[in-house]
This record gives structure tokens, sequence and C-alpha cells, in this order.
């Protein structure tokens, strides 16, 4: 580092004396055979000044690490304080205490706030995303006559819910507050979801991946949620008698991946919905009931895919939409339209 400065500190006042001597037009320098105790004197200070001059850039270069140094200590303490705070969230998040459990949802929403580094805000944001996904026992599926096994169940409920509305309020800060979780990860995968909102949160970069995720009891709201860029993955999903949806919602770019989904007697409302260069794919689905609704949605560029959809039943409708829509898709396949299965107009 020090020969570095010194070499450009070097390099620029060279090229301050060049420019200002072709400046000044000088031709030459004069001879003089004998110096004057004046020039001498000029010369003894020009040495000192190039001495202390040399002794500054060591100065600034020493200082420059000295702050280094002491900004890695700082980052470390901090560091430090968190990990200690994240263990303490963590233990929190795994009490049996339904009070202590939602104290330690929060703890770990706080300390992905005052994280001092992206990685380790992403790790808080995984923590809580691997909360939703730990095994979960539905309402229907509880003893009907044990109470203690349903108070566990809403207060299990009430935390998970918690967790997803906090996910919700940070993807609705602007990218640019301190705060906002936009362009983190977000792993949904083989998440029961029973419930929650998580409408105009801002999907924006990163990788969501709700794969294999149960949709079942009470709705899923993404209405007036944006997703940009990258690959949202709902492939292998189940919509089993609940309603998702995203109406008024935006994708622009990347791929909506919907492959594989069952749906069975839910709904997925996509009323009003933007589709801007995206490609939406419910290819190899089973629709045995249910309904996909893509009332007055706009397609600009991108395509629908329904190719290799078993249908058994349900209702696709695409009432009033404009854009590139994919009308005829499925006649232009050759797919037969089973009993049951009801198309709308222009499919």
């Amino acid at each position: 580092m020090l020969p570095l400065v010194f070499t450009v500190a070097v390099l620029i006042a060279g090229f301050v004396f060049y420019t200002g001597w072709d400046l000044l037009d000088a031709r030459g320098l004069k001879k003089q055979q004998k110096i004057d105790s004046a020039t001498l004197f000029d010369l003894v200070k020009l040495s000192f000044g190039v001495v202390a001059g040399a002794g500054g850039l060591v100065a600034l270069v020493v200082a420059y690490r000295r702050q280094r140094v002491d900004e890695d200590a700082a980052l470390r303490d901090t560091t430090r304080l968190h990990n200690e705070r994240f263990t303490t969230a963590v233990s929190q998040l795994g009490d049996t205490s339904p009070t202590v459990r939602l104290g330690g949802v929060h703890a770990l929403a706080g300390l992905a706030d005052d994280a001092p580094t992206r990685e380790l805000r992403q790790t808080c944001i995984d923590v809580l995303c691997a909360f939703l996904r730990l095994p979960y026992t539905a309402e229907s599926d509880l003893p009907p006559s044990d109470s203690a096994a349903r108070h566990d169940y809403l207060a299990l409920r009430e935390a998970r819910h918690t967790v997803i509305r906090l996910i919700r309020d940070h993807l609705r800060l602007p990218q640019e507050d301190p705060q906002s979780w936009q362009g983190h990860d977000f792993d949904f995968t083989s998440t029961v979801f029973d419930g929650g909102d998580l409408s105009e949160a801002k999907f924006s970069g990163g990788v969501v991946t709700f794969a294999d995720a149960t949709f079942s009891g009470a709705g899923v709201k993404f209405g007036l949620t944006e997703f940009s860029g990258g690959t949202i993955d709902f492939g292998g999903a189940t919509f089993s008698g609940a309603t998702v949806n995203f109406s008024l919602a935006t994708f622009s770019g990347g791929t909506v991946d919907m492959r594989a989904v069952t749906l069975s007697g839910g709904i997925i409302d996509l009323t009003g919905a933007q589709f801007t260069g995206t490609a939406v794919d419910f290819s190899h689905g089973m629709f045995s009931g249910g309904r996909i609704g893509f009332h007055h949605a706009a397609f600009s560029g991108g395509m629908v895919d329904f190719r290799y959809v078993e249908f058994s039943g349900g209702t696709l409708t695409y009432l009033g939409a404009s854009g590139s829509a994919p009308r005829g898709l499925l006649r232009s396949l050759g797919t037969p339209v089973p009993a049951g299965v009801t198309l709308a107009e222009g499919w």
C-alpha cells in the first residue's frame, strides 16, 4: 500500500508540474554556475517539504489501516451480540409457551431489522420460514373432544399467522428502507397455509418458493401483490377448499411456476391480474374441482400454459381479459373437454 500511494503521489505531482510548465510556455532552464543563499534556502525547504509529504502519506495509510481494523473489530462485536440475541430468540421460538413463542417471533423479526450484514438478515428470515415449514396438524384433523389439543392448535396458528403478517409488513416497505426485506429469499416449501395475508407485498428478486405447499381451510390473500423478476414457484402445490386470491396482482418478468398443482375444491382467483412478459405454467396439473378465474386479467407478452393438464372437473373462466390471451388453447392442442369441466367463452 505504501509504495502504491507514494507512486500515485509522485505521478500526480509530476502531472501538475508539467501542466504548469506548459501553461507558462517555458522553453528551458536558465543555467547558473553559482547559487545564492536564498536559492539554497529554498532548496532546503523543498527537501524538507518532500520528506514531510512522504511522512504525511505514510501517516495517512497507517490511519486508514487503523480505521479498517477498528471497523472490523466493531463488526465482530456487533456480530457476536447478534449471535447471542439470535440464540435467545430461536430458543424462545421453540418454547411450548404460546406467549414466549410469540415473543420469539417478534424478536427474530427485530433481529433481522438490526442485522449488521445481509447474510445475517437472510438467516433470520430463513428461520422464520422454517418455523412455518414445521409439521402442522390441520384443524380438521384434531380430535373433536380434545379441548387441550384445540387450544394448542389455536396458539400455534396465531404464531404462524404472525410470521406471515411480519413478512408481509416488511415486504410492503420501499426497497430503499433499511428494514425492507425485498430482494431476499423466502422458502415456503411444503408449508401448510390455513389463512394469512400477503396482500400488497412486493417480491422483487430473490428466490420465492411455495413448492408442494398446501392451501386449505381459510383463504390466503395475495391481492395487489407485486411479483417482479425471478421465479415464483408454486410447483406441486395443493389447493383444497381454500381461496387463494391474486386479484389485481402484478406479475412482471420471470416465471410463475404452477406445474403439477392439484386443484380440488379450491379457487385460484386471478381477477384483474396484470401479466407483463411473464410465463404462467399450469402444465401437468390435476384439476378435479374448484375454479381458476382470469376475469379481466391483462396479458402483455408471455404465455399461459395448460399442456398435459388432467381435467376431471372444475371451471376455467377467462371473461373480459385482454392482451395476448390463451384463447382456444385447449382446443388447439387437441385436448378433449372432459365431462364436468366448464370452459368459459374463448377457451
